[in-house]
């Protein structure tokens, strides 16, 4: 015969169970890393959408393994020391990965966190050459800073007769800004080609365009390379041209969001950029991820936006398929190509993404491929 306190007991311990079994699941979080703040938000929060409307289609698509996923957003504020502690408690929430940084300089300032504590963090733009070839938590699906910077080099001096040309650079992304610079002058030195003059520049509200535009001007440049962000571009192009309006302007990938046509307008009219990006693909993947972009957040995905879908999904996809012998890096490494919006990501054994890159121009205020 039962006793009542065995009964008691009993009633207790199913009780617990069917309040476990019947209990959601504990959502799987997933961080997002981006300059969402400040003058120069426009790529952090194309980023933050990007990851966003990720996570949401595959809630909507019954979440990862019956679980629901969850976007936890820090705000990095392009600041190397806010960047750390937003890495670490995004760490202490127990997130499998991290989605972002969006710039070098704060990859740079916290890939050593993540590394220490073995979480991926999968960057949508950032291309330093700096974190190239090392075995760590550090991924990325876009390429790095020499196919940028080779490809528009070898467009210039072939394509453009450019062969002297004067360069400005942001040194708040320090990291990216030079890579870049080096490996544009290796390749446009291949042509013959002379970058008679190099200027930087700390990016923020009292910078004074126009000396810079003097400056750059008085070498008597064929063209003149900006490697800045998206509002910085477009006010030195301004200033450049006002002073030459003949003088030829390019840009790196940096600059190519959707605000540079927008704030540059006729100054940057056949700007040369070669990017990740074409706005122009008629590819059903695309066409399909812009239209969900701009019905849920009224504007442009940019290629912010597109890398940051991408880099959500190459991490959502990971997770879905690993076995449970594997970490995240291992599940990404051991199938290494992935099917993006536009164009296949694929990864080496080190984590460093490649995809299409597509040679482009600002026409009537849009980016089109150059034919």
């Amino acid at each position: 015969m039962i006793t009542t306190k065995l009964q008691s007991l009993l009633f207790v311990m199913i009780l617990v169970s069917s309040i476990s079994c019947c209990s959601p699941k504990e959502p799987v979080k997933i961080g997002f890393l981006g300059g969402v703040s400040g003058r120069v938000a426009d790529l952090g929060i194309a980023g933050r959408n990007g990851a966003l409307l990720a996570v949401e289609m595959r809630n909507k698509a019954g979440g990862l393994n019956g679980r629901t996923v969850e976007l936890l957003v820090e705000d990095d504020q392009q600041d190397a020391e806010q960047a750390k502690a937003a890495v670490q408690r995004l760490i202490d929430q127990k997130v499998e990965a991290i989605v972002g940084p969006m710039t070098s300089m704060v990859a740079m300032a916290t890939v050593a966190t993540v590394n220490q504590a073995k979480v991926v963090m999968m960057s949508p733009t950032v291309s330093t050459q700096d974190l190239s070839h090392i075995d760590d938590y550090f991924f990325r699906v876009i390429s790095s800073t020499a196919e940028y910077a080779h490809k528009s080099a070898d467009y210039q001096a072939s394509q453009q007769g450019i062969r002297r040309v004067a360069v400005v650079y942001d040194l708040r992304n320090q990291a990216y800004c030079e890579s870049w610079l080096k490996e544009y002058q290796k390749a446009f030195s291949v042509h013959g080609g002379e970058v008679a003059l190099t200027e930087s520049y700390y990016s923020g509200d009292n910078v004074n365009f126009a000396k810079l535009a003097e400056s750059l001007l008085k070498v008597k440049p064929d063209a003149v390379v900006l490697i800045a962000n998206s509002l910085d571009a477009a006010m030195l192009a301004q200033q450049v041209k006002k002073r030459d309006p003949h003088v030829h302007i390019a840009t790196s990938e940096w600059a190519a969001t959707e605000r540079l046509s927008e704030l540059g307008g006729n100054a940057v009219e056949g700007v040369i950029i070669a990017q990740f990006m074409d706005r122009e693909s008629n590819s059903p993947s695309f066409l399909a991820f812009r239209q969900a972009y701009v019905e849920r957040f009224s504007m442009e995905p940019g290629f912010g936006g597109v890398t940051a879908f991408d880099a959500t999904n190459v991490v959502l996809t990971a997770l879905a398929g690993k076995d449970s012998s594997q970490t995240l890096k291992q599940a990404i490494l051991s199938h290494p190509t992935f099917v993006g919006v536009q164009s296949e990501i694929r990864f080496d054994e080190m984590g460093d993404g490649k995809r299409e890159t597509y040679m482009t121009t600002i026409h009537n205020g849009q980016f089109l491929r150059v034919r």
